[in-house]
């Protein structure tokens, strides 16, 4: 993430560029277990826990179909993510005898991997040009793994720090947090259910004792806190086959087990 100055978020994305930012590439740092100390130390671990735990704030107790403000932004963002979606589409699965891992999904990968400069750069105004090649890692990051044709957790978390640092440059603001979640966030879970089922994608070091879905974590936080002082939806409900399909398109939770019943079988304890 960007060193250097906060820029506050009532400043104008074209106002002039905070000096003191410096963009460097993204690269490991986080090696063995004492590393893990290190990053929960830093300040980018304050400001990314600090990021998920602002917008939990701001859907507290809202559906997904509340109205909110939908900025220039917001629209670039679902923009990129209806891009990803279309190259879907223009590459379908291969024929293989493997039936999970389809290897398409490493030529959907690589024409991300060529395009991703230039899908942030519609997004960060020009002026901020000099932090697309560094944002951009994050987006490389959070689609998946090519070679292990897999995706999880640890790739979702790569969106949320790509979300975090376009509030960090300005791009994003205080105004735009419902349709962070709401509208980009839930595009993009969107976009990643349809690459797990096209592609077939393993699921990265799932751990079924660890959460419900193989693949996602983040609409499990925000999902809940939408349900916060609902007047009758309670957690005995989640297995409700009836309350969740009466009520997933207003909750990101209840989306989530919809999910989690279309992909696998058997009884959901």
């Amino acid at each position: 993430m960007a060193e250097g100055e906060r820029q506050s978020p009532s400043d104008s994305s074209e106002d002039i560029p905070p000096a003191t930012q410096n963009f460097i590439i993204p690269k490991k740092e986080i090696h063995t277990v004492p590393d893990m100390g290190k990053w929960k130390r830093s300040q980018a671990y304050a400001d990314y826990i600090g990021f998920i735990l602002t917008l939990n704030e701001g859907v507290k107790g809202k559906k997904l179909t509340f109205e909110y403000k939908v900025s220039e932004a917001i629209e670039k963002l679902v923009a990129l993510l209806n891009t990803l979606d279309r190259w879907i589409d223009e590459t379908p699965p291969v024929d293989q005898p493997s039936r999970f891992g389809n290897k398409a999904y490493r030529t959907w990968y690589a024409k991300l991997d060529e395009e991703a400069e230039n899908l942030v750069a519609t997004v960060v105004p020009t002026h901020l040009a000099a932090a697309v090649p560094e944002v951009a890692v994050y987006l490389k990051e959070s689609v998946g793994n090519s070679t292990r044709i897999d995706y999880g957790t640890g790739h979702e978390a790569a969106f949320a720090a790509f979300l975090c640092c376009l509030c960090k440059i300005g791009v994003l603001r205080v105004d735009d947090q419902i349709a962070i979640v709401f509208k980009v966030f839930n595009r993009y879970l969107e976009v990643m259910r349809k690459l797990q089922k096209t592609y077939r994608m393993e699921p990265a070091g799932s751990q079924g004792v660890w959460g419900l879905d193989d693949f996602q974590f983040l609409p499990f936080i925000w999902g809940s806190s939408q349900l916060i002082d609902h007047p009758y939806l309670e957690p005995r409900h989640f297995v409700d086959e009836k309350a969740v399909n009466e009520n997933h398109k207003d909750y990101m939770f209840l989306e989530c087990i919809l999910f989690i019943t279309e992909m696998k079988t058997g009884p959901f304890a």
